[in-house]
């Protein structure tokens, strides 16, 4: 038997008028409003995202953090071929339709994730800046960049290491967006600064594995030497270490 349309539309305008508040309102409260009682909300809308559906309220403040973070959670057990948007949506407490509104699909929730996590954006920025400074001072600064952006969280290396490696078509077209744009243009200050004389003459995007292959390396050996009990230097120093072998390593023959 099909609910009263006066019920149905007293607690959605009901919903509305307390989402319009400084904070998501609860179920009970918004029941309270409409005048019924919790177990007859549930049985209209069974969930609160299908309630959040009905009402297509717009993502607010810290919404699309949320989801990233969210999003972060579950890839740390499965990958991004294997996540589903409707877990997703509800881990982050958001509507599917919000969650829809955010991220069209899965290539722009992981495109949203290498730029808020990835050191892609802040090497990006960083060289910007400095294209025009010789490597002894800049290359120091990209590996520090670098390694602040990812140091904060622990596993995220793996994690974005993973999903990048995989080839799937989402993570290939963010890649390509994102990271593959911070290498190659790495590999542009490196090639300009072997033809101006002051590093060893190589193939660009080799010297960038060189040095990020040291760096990424570090960051996933990190935990797991410390759970083992391996003494090892950690940190911000013992990335500068691997910064100034590098420097020493590309220094130009003769």
């Amino acid at each position: 038997m099909a609910e009263p349309a006066s019920r149905k539309e007293r607690i959605m305008r009901e919903a509305t008028r307390l989402y319009g508040s400084a904070d998501p309102p609860s179920v009970n409260a918004i029941a309270q409003a409409a005048g019924v009682s919790r177990s007859t909300l549930y049985r209209i809308f069974p969930r609160r995202t299908t309630l959040l559906d009905a009402l297509e309220i717009a993502p607010g403040p810290g919404t699309r953090q949320r989801v990233l973070e969210a999003a972060l959670r579950l890839l740390a057990s499965r990958s991004l071929a294997d996540l589903s948007m409707d877990e997703l949506a509800s881990e982050a407490g958001v509507s599917r339709a919000n969650l829809y509104r955010l991220f069209p699909g899965k290539s722009a929730l992981f495109r949203a994730i290498l730029l808020a996590y990835s050191p892609f954006e802040p090497v990006m920025a960083l060289l910007a800046r400095a294209a025009d400074l010789p490597p002894d001072q800049v290359v120091p600064q990209v590996v520090l960049a670098a390694y602040q952006a990812v140091a904060r969280r622990r596993g995220i290396v793996r994690t974005l290491l993973l999903e990048i490696t995989s080839m799937a078509p989402e993570t290939q077209q963010a890649f390509a967006e994102t990271g593959a744009r911070a290498f190659a243009t790495f590999g542009g200050y490196l090639a300009a600064q072997m033809a101006a004389g002051r590093l060893r003459r190589i193939h660009p995007m080799l010297a960038v594995q060189s040095l990020v292959g040291a760096v990424v390396l570090h960051l996933l050996a990190e935990p797991v030497f410390s759970q083992a009990g391996v003494e090892a230097p950690g940190g911000e120093e013992a990335v500068m270490e691997f910064a100034r072998l590098w420097l020493r390593g590309m220094r130009p023959e003769g």
